[in-house]
């Protein structure tokens, strides 16, 4: 596991945990339902952890390496998105995603009931077929923290805004 800041020997729940405990009371909120909503649409993928120097992100991969990532759960202070790792592949009639890479397109999350609008659901099975690596089939995927920043943007938004 490559970290760049302190070696825990937490379980993965323990240190996400901590990860969440950073941001204010209402998106924690949005963060634990997010992360169980991605959770039960992608049951067997594995999730990779990030406690990034922007953003935490949880990543939903078809094997424990983040190439293999279909959709990863980006939150900062202000706000949670979905990123669609081969977005740009994807097809888009309604115009949901945004950015203007060469791969990723995201999606602005209001809640959990974002996932459940047609449009989203099916941006999330496409994406999921078009992943280099299948999904597993059956079991439920591993929860592995690849890494954590020393160094980190606050997590809360700033009141003075």
């Amino acid at each position: 596991m490559k970290k760049t800041g302190t070696l825990s020997t937490e379980s993965p729940e323990k240190q996400i945990a901590g990860f969440i405990g950073k941001f204010d009371s209402k998106m924690q909120k949005v963060i634990r339902e997010m992360r169980a909503a991605l959770r039960k649409r992608f049951p067997s993928a594995y999730e990779l952890v990030y406690d990034n120097y922007n953003f935490l992100v949880f990543g939903f991969c078809s094997a424990p390496r983040a190439s293999d990532c279909v959709v990863s759960l980006a939150v900062d202070a202000n706000k949670a998105s979905i990123c669609f790792t081969y977005g740009k592949k994807l097809a888009d009639p309604e115009k949901l995603l945004h950015g203007g890479g060469n791969q990723v397109r995201f999606l602005a999350l209001e809640g959990p009931a974002t996932l459940k609008k047609t449009g989203v659901e099916r941006l999330l099975k496409e994406a999921e077929a078009i992943g280099k690596v299948p999904m597993p089939a059956t079991g439920k995927g591993e929860t592995i923290v690849k890494s954590i920043s020393a160094k980190q943007r606050p997590r809360r938004k700033d009141l003075s805004d």
